[in-house]
């Protein structure tokens, strides 16, 4: 028998994306200047630099009625580079005309185009629902958002811009 891994329980992560001050708020509350934000009636594309240790630009298309959040990280060298485009699942609501939160609900895509999709952090859902930090009807939205994701890039070569432009979503990047 195996031994399930801990996982650290944490509320929701919380963010947000405002496009007049040109800022992202990133879950640990620090504001990020961003370089580009980009409108489109079906979402809202942000391209900023980042300080984190593995990666030094950040792309990412907030797609609010697919309840998904779609990024590009641009590695520092020598760092492996294991996804072509990694998705988190949540909600992401409009607060006001200029105002993006985003609320994670754990479950994340990596997606490795032409190869394959892959469902993770499964275990920190879980975990979460069973703390009480998210209830059961968000916890089975995440899932069904997370289903419809995984079927539409696996129907498309396990191609995400692919999936998103069968639902007259063109993305382009940086």
């Amino acid at each position: 028998m195996t031994q399930a891994s801990t996982v650290h329980v944490h509320p929701p992560k919380v963010e947000y994306f405002d496009v007049a001050a040109q800022t992202n708020t990133d879950p640990k509350g620090f504001v990020r200047p961003v370089e580009i934000y980009r409108e489109q009636p079906w979402g809202v594309y942000m391209g900023r630099h980042s300080d984190h240790v593995s990666f030094h630009y950040l792309e990412s298309w907030i797609l609010p009625e697919l309840s998904l959040r779609a990024s590009k990280l641009h590695y520092n060298p020598g760092i492996e580079k294991w996804q072509d485009v990694y998705v988190d699942v949540g909600a992401f609501t409009w607060e006001s005309p200029t105002l993006i939160k985003g609320v994670d609900h754990y479950l994340d895509l990596l997606v490795r185009t032409g190869r394959d999709v892959r469902l993770v952090d499964v275990d920190e859902l879980m975990a979460a629902h069973s703390a009480g930090l998210l209830d059961s009807a968000h916890c089975q939205t995440a899932i069904e958002n997370a289903t419809v994701a995984v079927d539409g890039i696996a129907a498309n070569g396990y191609n995400f811009e692919d999936w998103l432009a069968t639902l007259g979503m063109t993305l382009t990047w940086r």
